[in-house]
């Protein structure tokens, strides 16, 4: 047995208090990692909200570990004790479905969430399956690494899925915890990046991140400028937009392509997409390959994210920080209980 020491929540906004835990045997293709950092998503928040309906209480929260490797299971090959790896929102899948065996280990049915129905890196230690335990290159910084498993991935994938070309012309939709991700990759894989702000004072850190220009969108002549420019739009936002006049900013083909939970129906007229042979779609996170390639490409490239560091004791202000939207852009938390 193991016990665990992490901070937990007792139910719907409560605290989070010191909480310990017990796990049972490692299983064969598990490991155990040591928590360095943690970074704090909104996806966090949404479940110490409940906001999903499927929170469990007390509360683990915590999906963008960086560690090292404590324990192996008895099958695991090709890891090392002490190794650095990383952990986002997947834990474990089914490695016989026929979605792993193609690939997509992120589309198997059945998978499990590091912080749904099981206790995640609010800790010093988190488990997970091996095959979700992303080895770390080395010259990427450490203690930003943790928000890549997380933000990082999920505005990667979509270049990759979608095969986004450096001829490209993109639009980011939202400079926040992904979307200055999301400026910095599109850059370098080589498109035209502009940036869709309704923040003026965000203009200069989103060229700063890779915006090659940047679209008011509180200014009715910029979205003149930009009918029919953009053959990849990438939503970061969670929030209701206009999303006809969004659509009305892609060229002939092109894609609005939705990473941001909007929780609200988003309006379709088939005859205004047909014209254009528009595209709709979504994504998640990214399989394992997939995160490993966002790895190379982020060490390659010099890409991380901006974040703020708070010592894991200080959860409630670092929660209570994100929640008032004072979060740039993303928040790592410290491992401090030695």
């Amino acid at each position: 047995m193991t016990t665990i020491r992490a901070w937990a929540a007792a139910g719907v906004k409560e605290p989070f208090k010191p909480f310990e835990y017990e796990l049972g045997a490692l299983g064969s293709d598990e490991i155990d990692i040591d928590v360095d950092y943690c970074g704090l998503c909104h996806s966090d928040l949404s479940m110490w909200t409940n906001e999903w309906g499927r929170t469990t209480y007390p509360f683990v929260g915590g999906h963008e570990v960086v560690g090292r490797i404590r324990a192996l299971g008895a099958n695991v090959v090709g890891m090392t004790v002490g190794q650095k790896v990383g952990l986002g929102w997947l834990a474990k899948s089914n490695l016989n479905s026929h979605q792993s065996l193609s690939g997509d280990h992120n589309l198997s049915p059945g998978n499990e969430a590091t912080i749904i129905g099981r206790h995640g890196g609010f800790a010093d230690i988190v488990r997970c399956q091996w095959v979700w335990a992303i080895p770390l290159p080395d010259d990427l910084d450490f203690d930003k690494a943790g928000p890549l498993f997380c933000g990082g991935i999920t505005v990667f994938n979509p270049l990759v899925q979608f095969d986004v070309k450096p001829t490209d012309k993109v639009g980011v939709i939202g400079i926040g915890g992904l979307g200055h991700l999301a400026l910095q990759f599109l850059n370098k894989w080589g498109c035209e990046v502009t940036a869709f702000t309704s923040s003026p004072d965000k203009e200069k850190e989103a060229r700063e991140f890779g915006a090659h220009k940047t679209l008011n969108s509180r200014d009715p002549g910029a979205w003149k400028q930009a009918k029919g420019r953009f053959g990849f739009l990438l939503a970061t936002v969670a929030v209701t937009l206009d999303w006809p006049r969004l659509m009305r900013t892609l060229a002939p083909r092109g894609r609005l392509h939705f990473v941001g939970a909007v929780a609200e129906p988003v309006p379709v007229q088939i005859p205004a997409i047909m014209a254009g042979q528009s595209q709709i779609s979504a994504s998640p996170v990214g399989s394992p390959a997939v995160t490993a390639q966002m790895l190379e490409f982020c060490s390659r490239h010099d890409i991380a994210p901006k974040t703020e560091q708070f010592k894991m004791s200080d959860i409630n202000a670092a929660m209570e920080h994100l929640e008032a939207g004072k979060a740039r852009y993303r928040i790592v938390l410290k491992n401090d209980f030695d």
